[in-house]
């Protein structure tokens, strides 16, 4: 598998989600290239509001594909503070770009979170085999 579809940079979770701090300490949250890939042609994303507090574990949104809707989970607990607005208009970005345009929320972890408690990308990789 090729660093394009895992990035290195990138934490993860078992329920196939990225982290990825971003400048502002904040975390950015998606789904991975196999979880976009097991889903198929995304037509509609639920995302948290601005606001919402979540635990590790969380529902806090839904992924809706022609195969499927699937819950997605927090993978830290935190606070959201933005949700890409961009996936009302085009759930696609979801399938065409899951790291970067695709992202879904980001997080203002609380105190005591840490990204380091996810698996890293040789982890994951282990992980889906």
């Amino acid at each position: 598998m090729s660093d394009a579809t895992y990035p290195e940079d990138l934490r993860y979770t078992s329920d196939h989600e990225w982290v990825r701090t971003t400048e502002s300490g904040a975390v950015r949250v998606g789904v991975t290239h196999y979880a976009q890939d097991a889903l198929g042609d995304v037509v509609y994303v639920s995302l948290p509001s601005v606001g919402d507090t979540v635990e590790v574990g969380d529902s806090c949104g839904e992924v809706e594909s022609t195969k499927s809707v699937s819950d997605l989970y927090a993978p830290l607990a935190g606070t959201i503070t933005a949700v890409n607005e961009a996936l009302d208009a085009a759930p696609e970005l979801v399938n065409s770009a899951p790291y970067t345009e695709g992202w879904m929320y980001e997080l203002q972890l609380a105190d005591g979170a840490d990204t380091s408690t996810l698996l890293d990308v040789e982890a994951y990789r282990a992980e889906i085999g």
